[in-house]
């Protein structure tokens, strides 16, 4: 944004930064700023980039798909490779992320990327009924390591979920309880999943006390007989 008047500069950054604060707790909030800066800057490779994200986030397939092309054209960049072919899954077209997947492109990315490409190509399988094949897809030496990176946990917890729909449970939770090992963030419902498999059914304390007739409170009922 060295190109900007500093004022517009300024103004352009505000709306980057909440964009960026809203985008996982409030995404359609941060789609309403992106779309702000975009009209300030849309020359602007990292305005787009920004923009397609909360389009992205916004299940907006189309319009993020059309704003990483857009960042990418500007910057040449080949990191926004796996969401622009996960956009093409979300416009109902695996077939076209399949061979993203499969494109030169893909050998540029870093080791998270490449990850990243692999998810997406399991997702398409999936899509497409191709249970078994997404399996194999995710069978990587990423996923076969002890070693935790930031990737780890979804790549576990996709693998044991295309284990469970091919109805292989053993192995399924297997996985989940290395992807809920691993997931230091809690980034996966790997817990929930887990508590499924082992048949244990969480109650909710206050629906609980509702149906017996208790208060709230905790507090015993008025006896008025």
């Amino acid at each position: 944004m060295q190109s900007l008047p500093k004022t517009l500069a300024d103004d352009v950054a505000r709306n980057l930064v909440m964009v960026a604060r809203l985008i996982d707790e409030d995404p359609e909030a941060a789609y309403g700023y992106s779309k702000v800066a975009l009209r300030l800057a849309s020359r602007v490779a990292a305005v787009r980039e920004a923009a397609g994200f909360a389009a992205y986030a916004n299940q907006k397939y189309s319009e993020a798909l059309a704003e990483f092309r857009a960042a990418r054209r500007m910057t040449g960049a080949v990191d926004l490779w796996p969401l622009m072919a996960d956009c093409e899954r979300g416009l109902g077209r695996p077939e076209k992320a399949l061979e993203m997947a499969g494109a030169p492109e893909v050998h540029k990315l870093d080791k998270a990327g490449q990850v990243e490409m692999r998810l997406v190509a399991a997702g398409a399988r999936r899509d497409m009924g191709q249970v078994d094949a997404a399996i194999v897809t995710l069978q990587s030496p990423e996923l076969a390591s002890s070693a935790v990176q930031p990737w780890t946990a979804r790549l576990r917890y996709a693998y044991a979920d295309a284990l469970l729909a091919a109805g292989r449970e053993g192995e399924a939770r297997e996985w989940f309880a290395k992807a809920l090992e691993s997931d230091r963030e809690g980034s996966t419902d790997a817990s929930d999943r887990l508590a499924e498999l082992d048949g244990v059914e969480f109650v909710d304390a206050l629906d609980e006390k509702a149906a017996e007739g208790e208060p709230e409170d905790g507090s015993a009922a008025d006896d008025r007989d």
